[in-house]
C-alpha cells in the first residue's frame, strides 16, 4: 500500500499538512431532516412515538413503554455470567478509571475580605445525566466506565443509560460494565430517539440535564440539535493518533499502534513524525507486511490510504511545532526521553509518554479517560473528566460595610450604563 510521505523541507508542507488535516464536515441533508423529523416527534408524543422509532429501526416490538427498562437484575446477571477473565479485566478497569478520576474532584472554597464580606465559589454535581452507548454487535463496555464513573465520582444522584439492542440482542459485557459502573437506569432504546427522549423526557423516560456518551451519525446530529436544551460532552469526529518517533522504538511496534486507530473507520487518522528517514522507511516495510495480517486490514489500508501520513523533520523540536499546529486526540512520544519533550507539547487530548504507553492501553484500562477531543479541538479542550458532571455556582455576602463601598463602585457604573434601577438599587443600601 501506499501512505504519504512529507517532508517539513518541501517549500509546498503548508499546502501539503492543511490537506492532509481536511476533512468534509458537511451535514448530510438526509441525516438532518430525519433527526429534526424524530426530535419533535418525540417531542409531542412522547412514548408512543419511542415505540414506534424502536420498533422501525431496532426491530424491537414492544407495546408498553415501561418494558424498554431493563431490571437491575438482569444487569447482575449479566456481571454473573462473564468468565472470571472478562470480569476481573472489567472490575480491574473500573478500579483504575475511578481511582484517576477521584482525583479530579474539586471542592468549594470562600475567602472574607476586611469590611466582612465573603466571596467564594460552591461546587455541585448535575442532578441527572443521560449515557448513550452503541449497541448490538458494536458495543462497547470501556465506553460505559469511562462516562459512567467520572459522573458518580462527581456525585451526580441519577445515571440514565440508552443503549439500542437492535432484533433484542443485548450485550453481557455492556450491561455488566453498568453494573460495575453503578448505572442507575437503563433503557432499550437508540438512535435520535433516544437522545429526544433524554433532553425532553417521555412518560417513562426521565429528562436530564446532560447527555454523554459516542453514537453515529444520527446521534451526534441529535445531540447537536439538543444542546442547549440540556448539555452534551462534545461532538466528536473521526479517531485520531500521532506518533513523534526517534527511531528507538521497534518499526513493529509503531506500526501497530498506526493500525490501532486506522482500524476504527476509514475516515480514523494515523500520522508518524520521525527526523529520521531510514526509521520512516522501517515503519513503511511493517506496515506493508502486518497489514494482510489485521482482520480489519480493509478498512486500515483505507484509513491510512487517503488520511495517513509519514512527515520527516528535521528534528524533534519541529516535531512538537507540527504537533501542536495538528492538536491530535492522542500523541505518542515514542522517544528516549519523553519528559524532554513534554513541555513543548501544547495541544494534545491525552499524551502517551515512552516506547511501552501504547495508546490502546488508554483506551481500556490506563485510568485516565478515553473520551478525548478530535478533529483539532484540543486546541481549547479537554478529556471528558469529573468536572464535566459538575457546575460551579458563585456566593457573594457582602457585608454592611462592604456595601457602603461596592453600592458607590456599583451605582456609578449603573449610572455611566445607563441603567438606573441598578443605581438606585445600590444606593438605597448607603448609609444604612
Amino acid at each position: 500500500m501506499k501512505i504519504r510521505r512529507l517532508s517539513t523541507q518541501s517549500s509546498h508542507f503548508d499546502a501539503e499538512l492543511k490537506d492532509l488535516l481536511a476533512l468534509e464536515a458537511e451535514q448530510d441533508a438526509s441525516i438532518e431532516r430525519t433527526v429534526v423529523d424524530i426530535l419533535a416527534d418525540i417531542r409531542q408524543r412522547g412514548d408512543a412515538a419511542l415505540l414506534e422509532y424502536t420498533r422501525k429501526f431496532d426491530h424491537l416490538d414492544v407495546h408498553d413503554a415501561q418494558h424498554l427498562e431493563l431490571p437491575q437484575a438482569e444487569l447482575q446477571a449479566a456481571l454473573a455470567s462473564l468468565s472470571h477473565e472478562q470480569r476481573d479485566a472489567l472490575e480491574t478497569a473500573a478500579a483504575r478509571i475511578r481511582a484517576f478520576h477521584e482525583r479530579q474532584r474539586v471542592e468549594g472554597w470562600t475567602y472574607t475580605e476586611a469590611d466582612g464580606t465573603v466571596l467564594g465559589q460552591r461546587v455541585t454535581p448535575l442532578d441527572r445525566v443521560g449515557l448513550y452507548v452503541p449497541g448490538g454487535k458494536a458495543a462497547y463496555p470501556s465506553s460505559v466506565l469511562m462516562n459512567a464513573i467520572p459522573a458518580k465520582v462527581a456525585g451526580v444522584q441519577e445515571l440514565i443509560m440508552v443503549v439500542p439492542t437492535p432484533g433484542g440482542e443485548r450485550n453481557p459485557l455492556v450491561l455488566a460494565a453498568a453494573a460495575i459502573a453503578g448505572v442507575d437506569r437503563v433503557f432499550t432504546i437508540g438512535g435520535a430517539q433516544a437522545v429526544s427522549a433524554l433532553a425532553y423526557g417521555t412518560e417513562t423516560v426521565p429528562q436530564v440535564d446532560k447527555i454523554v456518551g459516542p453514537g453515529n451519525a444520527y446521534v451526534a446530529n441529535a445531540k447537536r440539535h439538543v444542546f442547549g436544551t440540556v448539555g452534551i460532552d462534545m461532538i466528536a469526529g473521526p479517531s485520531e493518533i500521532l506518533v513523534i518517533a526517534d527511531g528507538s522504538t521497534p518499526a513493529d511496534w509503531i506500526a501497530m499502534d498506526l493500525f490501532s486507530q486506522a482500524e476504527h473507520d476509514e475516515l480514523a487518522q494515523s500520522i508518524l513524525i520521525c527526523p529520521d528517514a531510514a526509521y520512516l522507511d522501517a515503519v513503511t516495510e511493517s506496515i506493508n507486511r502486518l497489514l494482510p495480517q489485521m482482520p480489519r486490514a480493509e478498512v486500515i489500508r483505507t484509513s491510512l490510504t487517503d488520511r495517513g501520513a509519514l512527515i520527516l523533520v528535521k528534528d524533534l523540536a519541529e516535531a512538537c511545532e507540527i504537533s501542536n499546529r495538528i492538536a491530535p486526540e492522542h500523541l505518542e512520544l515514542s522517544v528516549q526521553d519523553p519528559q524532554a519533550l513534554v513541555p513543548q507539547i501544547r495541544h494534545a487530548g491525552a499524551i502517551f509518554m515512552g516506547a511501552y504507553s501504547s495508546e490502546s492501553l488508554g483506551d481500556y484500562c490506563a485510568g485516565p479517560n478515553h473520551v478525548l477531543p478530535t478533529s483539532g479541538s484540543a486546541r481549547f479542550s479537554s478529556p471528558l473528566g469529573v468536572y464535566d458532571f459538575q457546575k460551579r455556582s458563585s456566593l457573594i455576602h457582602v457585608s454592611q460595610a462592604g456595601a457602603q463601598t461596592l453600592g458607590r463602585i456599583a451605582s456609578s457604573l449603573a449610572e455611566g450604563e445607563g441603567l438606573t434601577a441598578h443605581a438606585r438599587s445600590a444606593d438605597f443600601r448607603l448609609g444604612h
